[in-house]
């Protein structure tokens, strides 16, 4: 996510999730919108077992770690805020190592394939689930 606009255009788009995220803010200026980034997987986790007691809900783009991170599906399950899966790209459509989610079963949904607007979309389910 922090090289969101530069790495591969052609699958991820040319906006930074930055400046993204300011659009999300002002369309939604009603509900609070926190970020966070971490490259690392125990940065994840730790954020998920931090909030995921206290707030409405988390979307998260674990990027590769959707298909390899048991410790990020765990973190998941234990928690009891929901987490929507979302992912910019179509991950069926892309190499088949990138179809299994690890963290799907134990997240509320998935949103795959959409672009910046899978955040967009995960925010509207939470909204209405309000």
């Amino acid at each position: 996510m922090n090289l969101l606009g530069k790495r591969e255009p052609t699958v991820y788009g040319n906006e930074s999730f930055e400046n993204y995220l300011d659009k999300l803010v002002i369309a939604y200026p009603q509900i609070k919108i926190d970020y966070f980034q971490s490259n690392s997987e125990g940065g994840i986790i730790n954020k998920i077992h931090e909030v995921g007691f206290s707030i409405d809900g988390i979307v998260l783009n674990a990027g590769a770690y959707t298909h390899t991170s048991l410790a990020i599906a765990d973190a998941i399950a234990a928690v009891s805020s929901p987490v929507i899966e979302v992912h910019i790209s179509n991950i069926h459509a892309r190499e088949v190592i990138r179809h299994h989610s690890f963290l799907a079963k134990n997240c509320k949904g998935t949103i795959s394939g959409f672009g910046l607007k899978s955040y967009k979309l995960a925010i509207e389910s939470f909204i209405e689930d309000i």
